[in-house]
């Protein structure tokens, strides 16, 4: 399946994304030709029932899945076979659906262990100004342990864009949320790609999140991309009700 077209509002040569992958898991098929791509500033919404393929997409993506054909394209370059630590080098960025954070580590050890990661080092002042780009207000000596689920969050995410990365993936970043914290969340993404002309791909069930961030939307079912499009246009479209609301419907 072809790539699907970007929004007129995202001008300029794609900064990432993907062609016609393909990707088997234990001798069965689990993405069947996915393509996408994502200019810089733009955000892209990725919808879809468990089981559709969307982690494991973004395992293809960041590296830790090799796809059985297909290619990953980032800034122009194929970088299909780099695995995650360098494509993270890159400047291709992941957060995960659960933010799992060094427990034995204080948020002070945390940014030091992430500045010292690999060259060049980063200063502390690289460090205080990604715990101030997310708003974590969180003291040095406390550990990550103590932290609660948007904190820890906050902290993984200002590790990341302590570098500056052009590219994020991030993996339902509202998940364990309560309202006030996804209204965080959708402020701090708008920034991010608006503000910092980062791009962005995001994996989200929160509907009434992706409504107010994303700029185009693909539903995957069954490891297919079945739409693309704006929220309005895939929310009309009769193969989506089918594949995702009314499952959820009956999962409810």
């Amino acid at each position: 399946m072809p790539a699907a077209p970007a929004a007129s509002s995202a001008p300029g040569a794609p900064l990432f994304g993907c062609e016609d992958i393909r990707l088997d898991l234990g001798g069965r098929a689990i993405l069947h030709g996915i393509s996408l791509e994502v200019r810089r500033g733009e955000v892209l919404g990725i919808i879809g029932p468990n089981g559709a393929g969307k982690t494991s997409l973004f395992e293809v993506l960041s590296g830790r899945l090799r796809p059985k054909s297909g290619r990953v394209l980032f800034e122009g370059r194929d970088v299909t076979g780099l695995p995650l630590h360098a494509r993270a080098r890159l400047g291709i960025g992941r957060t995960y659906q659960t933010p799992v954070v060094p427990d034995e580590l204080t948020v002070g050890e945390t940014f030091k262990a992430t500045r010292q990661a690999y060259r060049p080092y980063l200063t502390r002042f690289d460090a205080e100004y990604g715990a101030e780009l997310v708003g974590l207000h969180a003291r040095d000596e406390e550990p990550t342990a103590r932290l609660e689920t948007m904190n820890r969050r906050k902290l993984l995410l200002a590790c990341l864009l302590m570098r500056r990365p052009p590219l994020l993936l991030m993996d339902e970043p509202a998940a364990g949320l309560i309202n006030s914290e996804v209204d965080e969340i959708d402020h701090l993404i708008r920034m991010l790609s608006k503000e910092m002309n980062v791009a962005i791909i995001i994996v989200e069930h929160r509907i009434e999140l992706l409504e107010q961030i994303a700029d185009r939307v693909m539903v995957m079912d069954a490891g297919e991309a079945i739409a693309h499009g704006s929220l309005k246009e895939i929310l009309a479209d009769p193969k989506v009700h089918a594949a995702y609301f009314e499952m959820a419907d009956e999962e409810a």
